[in-house]
């Protein structure tokens, strides 16, 4: 499959900052994939994003299109959700739609966005008047207005309660289904696992990793993890390396399962809660750049 989206050697320098917040990254982007791109704050990965939107300029390097120097027909065939949009006060859904329809060569049938997005049930209420879940699927359908070839949807479930984000995953599937291409870039790690085909992770301004995720996880982990709680947890000498403690759990990384388990039995933990699961892409983003997901 070729690549519809190309990053060249991009280096972003803003005044009076010790390091380049883009440090020569280099990404390419199949075309009709869901593409994750993944860091903690302060990586560089906004500003890769912008750079490659058009939104911001690079001090060096390209972003290609189809080969050639991404340009006006790029910004004609790319639709943008940004984290946070204002919408038009006093406007209908529909309104907002026909608006912002307007503003390119060629659009999407109104018809077929209500549709692909599920609007029916308030196509005709103020914009305002939306819940997070309905203004996310409006701002979806804006980014789609103009039928493009490439879609960047930024952190777009953020703040969604979970059944609103599931359902708005079920959107993307359905617009990667029409052989759109899709950049994400997200906080949430299984909202990657589940969306995208491949990711790259980002950190100081370089890319650290890049893949499907599956293969990045082989590549880098052999074994499970055990939780258990903190109250639970007495780790013995021989396990401590492979210990750490997060949000009131305490996470062992291993491959023996039993032997650990036995391990813990003997320093005194308490198993009655405990948890196996296998290795996530938190835990991998984590493992790469030492740092939590938001700073």
């Amino acid at each position: 499959m070729t690549a519809v989206l190309e990053a060249k050697g991009l280096v972003k320098r803003y005044p009076g900052a010790s390091v380049d917040a883009v440090d020569r990254l280099s990404l390419s982007v199949r075309e009709g994939i869901c593409f994750g791109l993944l860091g903690p704050n302060g990586a560089g990965k906004t500003t890769t994003i912008e750079i490659m939107e058009g939104i911001l300029e690079a001090d060096a390097g390209a972003v290609l299109y189809r080969g050639a120097l991404a340009g006006a027909e790029f910004r004609e065939r790319s639709g943008i959700q940004f984290q946070q949009t204002a919408l038009q006060e006093h406007l209908t859904v529909r309104e907002v739609l026909e608006l912002f329809g307007r503003l390119y060569r060629r659009a999407a049938p109104l018809e077929e966005l209500v549709r692909l997005c599920d609007l029916g049930e308030f196509l005709d209420r103020d914009a305002k008047r939306l819940s997070g879940g309905q203004r996310q699927r409006v701002l979806l359908a804006v980014a789609l207005v103009n039928d493009p070839d490439v879609l960047f949807l930024d952190e777009p479930t953020t703040g969604l309660d979970p059944q609103a984000r599931r359902n708005f995953w079920d959107l993307v599937r359905a617009i990667k289904a029409r052989g759109k291409t899709v950049l994400l870039t997200t906080h949430y790690m299984d909202e990657a696992y589940a969306l995208c085909e491949e990711v790259a992770i980002v950190d100081r301004g370089r890319i650290i990793a890049a893949g499907p995720p599956d293969r990045l996880l082989k590549e880098h982990f052999d074994g499970v993890t055990i939780e258990l709680p903190r109250e639970d947890a007495k780790v013995p000498e021989e396990l401590a390396g492979a210990a750490r403690e997060r949000d009131g759990k305490v996470e062992l990384f291993v491959s023996d399962v039993e032997w650990a388990l036995d391990a813990l039995r003997g320093a005194g933990s308490r198993l009655t809660r405990v948890a196996v699961r296998p290795r996530t892409l938190e835990d991998l983003f984590l493992h790469l750049t030492g740092r939590k997901l938001r700073e």
